[in-house]
């Protein structure tokens, strides 16, 4: 009897080492060097399976839409247990994918997916989020929700027509009015799904990409040209990887990739030209985000080029869930951004911003090579009211080696008197021309300043 326990016990204890080296198997890592602790990330092995849409009834045709085929082809992949659903080179037409777990949409080289900019045809309306409160809108474009292993990777393109999308860059009274509906739901915590926002004349614009609630996530090697609203959107999510993106939309609203309450993430090797920010930290918006209560953390940005944006590096202004451990290094902004490193927040914001490094960039023109700034409300100063006061914690911002030609102002720190941002290193900073002045500092406490120095200045010293 005690035989047979000892080699059952055994045979289980064999079996659970199988299953774990054949899951293991399916993941390779990936390392990444930080100042703070951050385990690799997994990277998803597909298996060896492709599924054209071709298969499915697609056309090839820049106005045959094909939206059923590549639904019939992610269907049928995430059942036969995953691979790559294949957009073969050529013109394609589609509206909004959902994409399922396991599933890597692989765009061949010389493929363009278009996406139709009917508003219609991104409804029924989905669970997502508009500038950090959540709510349900017009499907993105692309979009995956509670999703394990997906990706979208090859060399060819994602191009919106934007023709719509264009007349919705305007804000009117009835979107402002929408924004302040919406406002004012997340800040009396109504339920999400009573929040439809899909509807009259909103004009609430759809993000490019949104994968929302996901794991394990890989975009690799395709460009994007255009988008409705932000480009990439990572909501929620745990795991993946960004490189080797080429991005391009200068549109309203077009920052480059925005991870939003998101850990665990690599985006390197990317090219940015951007009509906002290049790449956004953010956390969520007041009562949302509390709720959630999910922070951005453990986030890696290296060898990246910026031909144009607003910022480099935007912490905020989305940030109360709180935003910790950001490393961006090694890249470069040839011509010109307006901040390189911004952090914004508000008095409605609350939660904390920590452990944010920059290091190893060189940059043509800037207004500010670093400001934070406290007051940063944008519209929704007079548009709707304060429900409720919450302070920022700023806590430990470094900015090492750094070279740029020029810059209105070398570094700007308007902390809040009630909580003054913290622990501040600003080493190693060199800019050729100084045109305004070259720092400003408030509300700040231990500021350290190592090696900061100008060739020209065009004004009359420090302010």
């Amino acid at each position: 009897m005690k035989k047979t326990f000892r080699v059952l016990i055994f045979t289980q204890i064999f079996l659970f080492v199988v299953v774990c080296n054949l899951w293991a198997n399916k993941y390779k890592r990936v390392s990444v060097d930080a100042p703070f602790s951050m385990e690799s990330i997994k990277e998803y092995i597909y298996p060896n399976r492709d599924f054209s849409i071709v298969d499915f009834g697609a056309v090839k045709s820049s106005e045959v839409n094909c939206t059923q085929a590549i639904a019939k082809a992610i269907e049928a992949c995430n059942k036969a247990g995953g691979g790559r659903v294949v957009i073969p080179e050529g013109d394609w037409l589609t509206g909004p994918i959902h994409l399922k777990s396991n599933v890597n949409l692989y765009l061949a080289e010389n493929a363009i997916l278009y996406f139709t900019d009917n508003p219609s045809d991104y409804l029924p309306s989905v669970m997502t989020s508009w500038e950090g409160m959540e709510c349900y809108n017009y499907s993105p474009l692309i979009y995956a929700f509670e999703c394990e292993n997906i990706a979208i990777t090859g060399k060819g393109m994602l191009k919106p027509k934007m023709d719509t999308w264009k007349v919705w860059f305007a804000r009117p009274e009835a979107h402002m009015n929408a924004l302040k509906e919406l406002y004012t739901m997340a800040s009396t915590d109504a339920p999400v799904e009573k929040r439809e926002m899909a509807v009259g004349e909103n004009h609430l614009r759809p993000h490019l990409i949104q994968f929302n609630r996901c794991r394990n996530i890989l975009l690799d090697g395709f460009k994007i040209r255009e988008s409705p609203f932000w480009t990439v959107h990572m909501y929620m999510c745990d795991g993946g990887i960004v490189r080797n993106l080429d991005v391009k939309a200068h549109g309203h609203n077009n920052d480059g990739i925005d991870l939003e309450m998101t850990r665990n993430f690599l985006v390197e090797d990317c090219t940015f030209d951007q009509g906002d920010d290049a790449v956004v930290i953010k956390a969520g918006r007041n009562r949302d985000a509390w709720r959630l209560n999910t922070p951005t953390e453990n986030i890696v940005i290296r060898n990246c080029d910026i031909v144009e944006g607003h910022t480099l590096l935007g912490i905020g202004s989305e940030i109360s869930g709180g935003i910790r451990n950001v490393y961006m290094h090694d890249c470069k902004v040839p011509q010109s951004v307006r901040r390189l490193f911004f952090v914004k927040t508000n008095h409605r914001r609350g939660a904390f911003v920590e452990n944010i490094h920059m290091e190893n960039i060189k940059a043509g023109h800037v207004q500010r090579v670093l400001e934070i700034d406290t007051d940063v409300l944008y519209q929704w100063k007079d548009l709707v009211p304060t429900y409720e006061e919450r302070i920022t914690r700023i806590d430990g911002i470094y900015m090492k080696n750094v070279t740029c030609t020029s810059a209105d102002a070398i570094y700007e720190l308007k902390g809040d008197a009630r909580l003054p941002a913290r622990n501040i290193v600003i080493e190693d900073v060199y800019v050729g021309e100084v045109k305004d002045f070259v720092k400003k500092v408030n509300y700040t406490e231990n500021v350290v300043e190592k090696n900061v120095s100008y060739s020209v200045l065009n004004r009359t010293g420090d302010k």
